[in-house]
């Protein structure tokens, strides 16, 4: 089920938009993409980023392969630098670009990347979460989930965020992302984890 129902008709004349994930909550992100849009994700260059692009290439998605960090030696060893100028890049061509917000090894925290992204280029942020009542959660550092077959699926689209105006309004954003997301989240599960109605 997707909420709100009528998601993806609200977003259609804001696109396109940086689209904000959880990590570990970003597994079924490829098939929440509306058939013929440009969506791009972007996946590290881990070897866990690997089993993730591939399903997203032949899933019909574009790739970026880099990801974010704490400080300027971690992102320059990920490919930051070159992933953020792709993203600008993807977003000036017309694909929407889908992300997790928060930073390697620090879960559940928004980066400022995500924020810098939305000021560089004008995007608004989407956050969407994706929910299944039959699934594993595991005890790891991104609070990952595996989302298992034959149970109840909820697609859950956050309202948009502007983007920062200048650099003293990305706290504020970056704030207003976190709580976007977990509150798609708690959504999410909320519809999934329900027992009755």
């Amino acid at each position: 089920m997707y909420d709100p129902p009528d998601c993806y008709d609200r977003i259609r004349p804001d696109l396109p938009v940086l689209v904000a994930m959880w990590h570990g909550q970003h597994f079924m992100a490829p098939f929440v993409r509306p058939k013929g849009w440009d969506v791009r994700v972007m996946i590290s260059r881990s070897v866990d980023g690997e089993i993730n692009a591939v399903a997203a290439k032949r899933l019909g998605m574009g790739l970026i392969r880099a990801s974010g960090g704490r400080n300027a030696r971690e992102i320059k060893k990920r490919g930051g630098v070159r992933g953020f100028l792709e993203v600008l890049r993807a977003l000036r061509e017309g694909g929407s670009v889908a992300l997790t917000a928060d930073v390697p090894k620090v879960s559940r925290v928004v980066g400022d990347g995500i924020v810098q992204l939305a000021e560089r280029s004008g995007r608004p942020i989407m956050p969407i979460a994706f929910a299944s009542s039959r699934r594993r959660d595991f005890d790891t550092w991104d609070k990952s989930t595996l989302n298992l077959p034959f149970g109840r699926c909820a697609i859950v689209l956050g309202d948009l965020i502007p983007p920062p105006k200048d650099e003293t309004e990305r706290e504020a954003v970056r704030q207003a992302v976190a709580a976007g997301l977990d509150a798609v989240t708690a959504r999410a599960h909320e519809l999934v984890d329900r027992r009755h109605g």
